[in-house]
């Protein structure tokens, strides 16, 4: 009896919701099927041409890929347990076949697994991507995988042989990779985990020689070693290859073997490494050998990958590099901005254009939308490693996440780059050729449509076409130099002192400007040395001069911008800032012209520029700022590392505020309170890492905490430019921990401490890396002498002995100080008690009109004595003149202490003298009063010292003066003056009235006095 024919299996259900091409070629579909039938029958295997559904995954295979027609029949087992198991299960089977092949296994069996496993995945993939069923990133990320494994599995097996050969010896035979050194670096597309399906994989191999010293023969060893790898991968056999290496990415391949040591890779990457390799590098990634190796090589080049400061100049260098390729490759049609509308609509111009055009290296194609959002990582990812994304489209999305690239923009360089990356699988997947270019007769252009599967050959050539001459838009308006190109100044030109004139310069100044002119052309500037940034220049001059020539002295602004040009070390990376961002040329014009102070600090200083950019809410905006000295600081592995990075955060945050209050766009409350955040996230921050060294020295307190107490003008978060942080530094333990615990993980060299001597120890470290120098001065001054018992005292009290002080010890003064005490930072177990100590130490209202009275004696006794000891110096003394803001500050902390109601505190004057209004302690017209005065006295005095730094002026600059009479309304300089003279006798009289002058009081019971006021 005949036995019932048994149904064949369904393809697996990952190809039924596929989509696929018709067969370009309708004969060899028809071939594919027949042979692919014999070849079944011959395998006895089921035909596979009878499955139900089958027919157009094979048609559109023999129609349109010869190479994967060949590989399905090459291999008819195989692609029958891909049709039935799905891509999906055969790749993950296929690669950890590769990550199981032993490493002691012949050389001949080694290259024939490698080339079978390249084989099976290609098709697999290749069929995932043609039927649609895995989107790009999954493509490529599989491709990627391969590549990876299969370096891993050849490396396992020449490291091994080395080893038993004796030409090495590692450390872990059974694991060969591990701890050899050896490393192999993927670049490019493989580094990113982009991998094109017909791509070269560009690797860089290093070696780290510490870990085979006295092997003379080393450097030998890996040379050989890596041209045997070469072999093993793309070596063509009876089985095909696995994958082309390109070595050309390493440090100056014409003149370094093809393995280079950790030490000559480090030199060369420090000395003299490119723009184009730091772009490189953003994708490499250890992806063979020894991984840990390669993430400390990497790590140790980080900072010459990652600049801490912006640097524009990144954007020119990436330019040049692609008019290179313009120029010496045959990328195709130039002229792709020029078309117009109507051309790319018409199908046979939009046919023609796209015939032979290449569409990685061409114009609108996959490199430009590459370089743009490399330059654009490169130019600001030191700041905000958020924005470090090795994947193409990972980073468009973080670009524009982070407001550097338009959400158009990015969507169509993303819709480009998925569209052409597509393009290019099909152009290679056909015959397994490394091509970039589109066919380039009208008959291959049509296969070539048939094959994407994107409509007919003229729909497909528009909307191509129309997409990547938007992406090639957005690439020049990264990339094209701003402004007119022939509008130049040189000091030579017949006209220099004409122009000069009409840009606003005085006659009797021409001289003296074109001689500073002049100056700079004679290659006497080191930043001015090069032929470019002598361009830039140039080109730049026009806009500077004229903005410089709306000014009352544009010869004094020349002359401060020629110091900010004489003090620059890279002035191409200055300029190219200034050519990218035109607007900076206003606020540093700005800035030469009314801030003399600042324009010393800018020039000595050039980081501080950085904090100008997207000031108005972009990505230098002060929640970003914050952000990013978080990041930073979480990221980091010592004080050591960390602080010169938080100093270029401060720095630049600080420019970005002044100039910021110099333009009148920003409040001097708005001001203040992001000084004090970023102040806040700076201490918090470099508290942790303190600690976390200190840790590391001398264990832990088990049960012990440490807090910092701000006070003064940032903890009424009123901070001005160049204001010191006043900080205490409180801690506590319980009774019973008398000494810090050293556990194994501390390190062997962790001595234990007493408690105190710990939580000292650790203060001054604190304070140390608060106040430590760099090329951008400390990252703040610190003042503690406001602590119990001030410069005499511990400088870090605990929480028992600032209790008792100030129950039995404190002086009126430091109870006013503490009216602004705030902590910022510490854990929460010991902030809450800290709190309500500093609470009780205000303590609650007097109790007798005598007590009342000796409080307020304390306060104008102060103030007296104050102004005999530190009188003010000028009209502009705005701290210490009377009427001014000591007086306002004063009022609002006195009547604090005597106040009936607790709810009257406040850290901030103005929200405390509001609340002492509503609590009936003052009227409500004393409190506009005092309020208005308050603001008007810190705008004043912080845009002086903005404009003079701490040294009060005798007198002010007109240019200034205009800056100082904007802020409040004044008409002239003599408005001014008599607006703060009404203003300070206005808060005389408040004074007077609320703090009078009296003998002190018979009961007065509290100390007082003769302390020793911080103000």
């Amino acid at each position: 009896m005949d036995q019932p024919i048994q149904p064949l299996p369904a393809p697996h259900s990952s190809w039924q919701g596929c989509t696929w091409p018709e067969p370009a070629d309708p004969r060899a579909a028809r071939i594919l099927r027949e042979n692919l039938s014999d070849a079944c029958a011959r395998a006895e295997l089921p035909d596979l041409t009878a499955i139900p559904g089958i027919m157009p995954m094979l048609d559109a295979l023999g129609g349109n890929s010869p190479y994967l027609s060949d590989l399905a029949l090459r291999d008819t087992e195989a692609f029958t347990a891909l049709v039935h198991e799905g891509a999906e299960t055969c790749v993950r089977r296929i690669l950890a076949a590769l990550d199981a092949l032993p490493p002691d296994a012949a050389r001949a069996d080694i290259m024939a697994e490698l080339r079978e496993a390249k084989r099976q995945a290609a098709l697999a993939i290749a069929l995932a991507d043609i039927g649609g069923a895995w989107p790009l990133e999954q493509v490529t990320l599989a491709l990627s995988d391969l590549a990876e494994r299969a370096l891993n599995a050849a490396l396992r097996h020449l490291l091994l042989q080395a080893h038993e050969t004796g030409r090495l010896r590692l450390r872990y035979p059974e694991t060969p990779c591990r701890g050899s050194g050896f490393v192999v670096l993927a670049m490019g597309k493989l580094g990113a985990r982009e991998l094109n399906y017909s791509s070269d994989i560009d690797l860089i191999i290093l070696y780290d020689p510490d870990r085979h010293p006295g092997n003379g023969e080393l450097r030998h060893t890996f040379v050989r070693m890596t041209s045997d790898l070469v072999t093993l991968m793309e070596a063509r056999d009876a089985n095909g290859y696995v994958f082309r290496m390109d070595l050309r990415l390493r440090p100056d391949p014409s003149a370094t073997p093809a393995a280079v040591s950790f030490p000559a890779a480090i030199q060369y990457y420090e000395s003299m490494g490119r723009t184009w390799e730091r772009a490189a590098m953003t994708k490499a990634r250890p992806v063979a050998g020894d991984i840990t190796a390669g993430r400390r090589f990497l790590k140790t080049i980080h900072p010459f990958i990652w600049r801490r400061h912006l640097d524009f100049a990144v954007i020119d260098d990436l330019h040049d590099m692609k008019a290179r390729i313009d120029r010496h490759r045959n990328a195709g049609h130039a002229n792709l901005d020029s078309l117009r509308a109507e051309d790319i609509r018409n199908p046979d111009t939009a046919m023609r254009w796209l015939l032979g055009q290449n569409v990685k290296l061409g114009q609108g194609g996959i490199r430009e939308v590459e370089f743009v959002a490399q330059a654009l990582q490169l130019v600001w990812g030191g700041r905000r490693p958020e924005l470090r994304d090795p994947t193409t489209l990972g980073a468009l999305r973080r670009l524009r996440r982070a407001g550097l690239l338009a959400r158009e923009q990015s969507a169509i360089l993303a819709r480009n780059y998925r569209m052409l990356r597509q393009a290019e699988h099909r152009l290679q997947m056909r015959l397994d050729h490394q091509t970039h270019s589109l066919p380039d007769t009208a008959d291959g252009f049509a296969r070539f449509a048939i094959f994407m599967h994107m409509g007919p050959p003229d729909e497909l050539a528009s909307s191509l076409l129309a997409v990547m001459q938007r992406s090639r838009r957005i690439f020049d308006q990264q990339f094209a130099e701003s402004g007119p190109q022939d509008i130049t100044i040189a000091p030579e030109d017949a006209d220099a002192a004409d122009r000069l004139r009409a840009h606003g310069f005085p006659a009797t100044d021409i001289n003296d400007a074109l001689a500073i002119l002049n100056r700079w052309e004679g290659n006497r500037l080191r930043a001015l040395r090069s032929d470019r940034a002598r361009k830039l220049l140039r080109r730049l001059l026009p806009g500077l001069l004229a903005e410089m020539g709306r000014r009352q002295q544009p010869l004094a602004v020349l002359r401060r911008f020629d110091a900010l040009l004489e003090r620059q070390w890279a002035g191409v990376q200055f300029l190219s800032l200034l050519e990218r961002n035109p607007a900076l040329i206003h606020r540093i014009v700005t800035v030469l012209d009314c801030a003399p102070f600042l324009a010393d600090h800018l020039a000595e200083t050039p980081s501080a520029l950085d904090g100008l950019l997207d000031m108005d809410g972009g990505p230098g905006a002060v929640s970003t700022v914050t952000a990013l000295a978080r990041r930073q600081v979480a990221a980091a592995q010592s004080a050591e590392q960390v602080l010169p990075v938080l100093r270029g955060l401060v720095c630049g945050e600080e420019f970005r505020l002044s100039v910021a209050r110099l333009e009148h766009r920003m409040s001097e409350d708005r001001a203040a309170r992001a000084r004090t955040a970023m102040a806040e996230t700076v201490m918090r921050g470099l508290l942790r890492v303190v600690s976390a060294e200190h840790r590391q020295r001398h264990g832990t307190v088990p049960g012990g905490a440490v807090a910092v107490v701000a006070l003064g003008k940032v903890g009424s978060r009123e901070m001005m430019p160049g204001s010191d942080l006043d900080l205490m530094v409180v801690f506590d333990h319980p009774e019973d921990a008398g000494e810090s615990v050293v556990s194994a993980s501390d390190g062997p060299r962790a001595r234990p401490l007493s408690a105190s001597t710990y939580y000292v120890r650790l203060a001054h470290a604190f304070v140390a890396a608060l106040t430590a120098p760099g090329r951008e001065g400390p990252l703040y001054e610190v003042d503690m002498r406001l602590r119990p018992s001030g410069s005499k005292g511990p400088v870090a009290v605990s929480l028992s002995a600032f209790r008792r002080y100030h129950a039995e010890s404190a002086w009126t003064w430091e109870r006013m100080a503490l009216t602004r005490a705030r902590v910022v930072a510490g854990p929460p177990r010991l902030a809450g008690p800290l709190g309500a100590a500093i609470a009780t130490a205000l303590g609650h209202a007097p109790d007798t009109p005598q007590a009342r009275a000796q409080v307020l004696h304390d306060v104008r006794h102060m103030r007296e004595r104050l102004a005999r000891e530190r009188p003010a110096s000028s009209p502009w003394d705005i701290k210490r003149r009377r009427g001014g803001l000591m007086d306002v500050e004063f009022v609002a902390q006195g009547l604090q202490l005597v106040a009936s109601s607790l709810t009257c505190r406040s850290q901030s004057t103005r929200t405390a003298l509001l609340r002492l209004a509503h609590a009936g302690e003052i009227s409500p017209a004393d409190a506009r009063l005092l309020r208005r005065a308050d603001l008007f006295w810190r705008a004043l005095q912080g845009l002086i010292r903005i404009i003079c730094g701490h040294d009060v002026p005798d007198t002010i600059a007109p240019a200034s003066l205009e800056i100082l009479t904007g802020e409040v309304g004044a008409t002239d300089a003599a408005d001014l003056l008599r607006r703060m003279d009404r203003m300070a006798d206005d808060v005389v009289a408040v004074f007077d009235r609320l703090v009078p002058l009296t003998d002190a009081p018979d009961a007065g019971q509290e100390r007082h006095g003769s302390g020793s006021p911080a103000a």
